[in-house]
């Protein structure tokens, strides 16, 4: 008996293509059975070079093939709450790309379908379940590097192309939604609790309206996290966690290369030239296929998701909250 979850995804976008699918192809829970776009043709096409068995041309077509157990909605983010409302009232789980909705309001809406329609529903933070993020909090769990009191963190790319959706503020683009997401989703995973307050700085593109750099604070009651995320700077991403004892950084912490090993140091402060500096390595293997996986392996087993969908709607918390500081200039409670 195959013991393999099927699974079917909702759209032809680049991430799924490119990245997700193969990934999870290459997985041990997971099989991707069925592939939907509102054009046939472009289901066609990628059906046929992911060599995916079955392409639709609509997503109603797809959510009602009954072999379909779970649905991967990598869908632009406007569409994120509605199909994946549909999906669930369809009978199937759902892997929902990050962020799960447009504000906190539309996540928690989830929460009552999941329950009515007894599926799972979870957000697709990959980096989450990658063993170097397993690693770190295990490490700061340990004492490793005394107490947790700081993390700060760098996201950032370059795109100015008006026709990408990231850039399009009303269907939910924009630095914040589309990366600042990750260090907020990492500093609550990290912290293991939840900022009382948050203080958000933005400045938006004057043509395209949406938040090119935000930089944010959050209060957590045993510490501090920081970060700047931005779609107009020079690529780079790091995070770093500061203890009283020493200090941990991710190299590559959200896109961590499927084709060659990560690295995180630890370093215990000794001085600052490296002195007290350790590197762990951890070996080559894609987050995207050990997502797939762990949430497959929960479908089949009956057990509890990697992430539930109540963190997916406590992080869209702490991002409206950081909007809402980016407006009013003030520190806004959680």
């Amino acid at each position: 008996m195959n013991h393999k979850v099927r699974w079917g995804v909702l759209g032809v976008a680049g991430i799924a293509v490119k990245q997700v699918i193969p990934a999870m192809q290459q997985g041990a829970w997971s099989e991707i059975t069925a592939i939907a776009s509102q054009d046939t043709e472009k289901a066609r096409r990628a059906a046929q070079t992911l060599g995916i068995p079955k392409a639709y041309g609509s997503y109603e077509e797809l959510l009602a093939d009954e072999e379909i157990e779970v649905i991967y909605n990598p869908l632009p983010n406007h569409l994120h709450v509605p199909w994946t409302i549909k999906a669930a009232e369809a009978g199937k789980h759902v892997l929902c790309e990050k962020p799960i909705a447009l504000n906190a309001g539309e996540a928690r809406a989830l929460l009552a379908v999941r329950d009515r329609a007894g599926v799972k529903i979870q957000e697709a933070f990959m980096v989450r379940t990658h063993p170097q993020w397993l690693r770190v909090r295990a490490l700061i769990n340990s004492g490793r590097i005394g107490e947790l009191r700081s993390v700060t963190g760098f996201f950032s790319y370059f795109n100015r192309d008006a026709q990408n959706i990231r850039n399009q503020p009303e269907i939910g683009g924009g630095a914040l939604m589309d990366i600042g997401c990750y260090p907020i989703t990492i500093s609550r995973f990290i912290f293991g609790a939840e900022p009382r307050r948050v203080l958000g700085l933005s400045e938006r593109d004057p043509e395209l309206g949406t938040d090119r750099i935000t930089s944010a604070m959050l209060d957590f009651a045993n510490g501090q996290s920081t970060f700047t995320c931005s779609t107009q700077l020079a690529l780079y991403q790091r995070m770093q966690l500061f203890g009283t004892r020493g200090r941990i950084d991710v190299e590559i912490p959200f896109n961590a290369p499927p084709d060659r090993p990560t690295q995180i140091f630890i370093d215990d402060g000794s001085d600052l030239f490296g002195g007290g500096l350790e590197v762990e390595e951890f070996p080559v293997c894609n987050q995207y296929t050990i997502q797939g996986d762990f949430f497959s392996q929960a479908i089949r087993e009956r057990t509890a998701q990697p992430i539930p969908l109540e963190d997916a709607v406590s992080n869209m918390a702490v991002i409206d909250q950081v909007f809402r500081s980016t407006e009013t200039g003030q520190w806004e409670n959680l």
